[in-house]
């Protein structure tokens, strides 16, 4: 797709990652990532919409009591499954304001704040030197804008079929494609 080819050029930073409907692998698919880096030296981010149905303090007894006990547990992606990221979204004039892998004290500071939403994430989604902007040439990744009202959607999978299907109808049709086409 031309628009995947023009954002592989860009930094797709503060940008979502959704997987193209054809993507399979279960790693990625139907997945929502947010991006947190992307430059020549390669692309980071966190799955957005992969709920573990638990708490970090079901997680870890050093935040069962708290402040961030009840902070939602997302799988962040394929990479280091076992390291904990803590991420704030903090609302801004403008949008908001992206706090990446902040340490518990601020992420406890933040979590107090009003509008703030802080989850936690086991993993991220990486990619080397050049990997991502590969994928994109192969359509792997649709690139989209961050929609206003995000964090009060359901953070399930219906969040990609929302997202995807807001770009435009030939993504809807593809979004609400069943996955056994035969059946259709």
């Amino acid at each position: 797709m031309r628009e995947s080819r023009e954002a592989s050029k860009l930094s797709l930073a503060g940008s979502l990652l959704l997987a193209h409907p054809k993507l399979r692998d279960p790693n990625f698919r139907r997945s929502v990532i947010l991006m947190s880096l992307h430059n020549g030296d390669g692309a980071m981010g966190v799955v957005l919409n992969r709920p573990l149905g638990k708490h970090l303090g079901e997680l870890n007894g050093d935040f069962a009591l708290g402040p961030l006990a009840s902070t939602p547990l997302f799988g962040g992606g394929p990479v280091q499954t076992e390291q904990l990221l803590l991420v704030a979204w903090e609302p801004q004039e403008d949008g908001f304001r992206l706090h990446f892998g902040i340490e518990p004290d601020r992420a406890a500071q933040l979590a107090g704040e009003p509008g703030t939403h802080v989850r936690a994430f086991l993993g991220y989604a990486g990619w080397s030197a050049g990997q991502l902007e590969g994928e994109l040439e192969q359509n792997t990744w649709v690139v989209a804008d961050i929609p206003g009202g995000l964090l009060e959607l359901p953070q399930d999978t219906s969040l990609w079929t929302r997202v995807l299907t807001h770009l435009g109808e030939d993504w809807r049709l593809l979004a609400n494609e069943p996955d056994d086409t035969s059946r259709n």
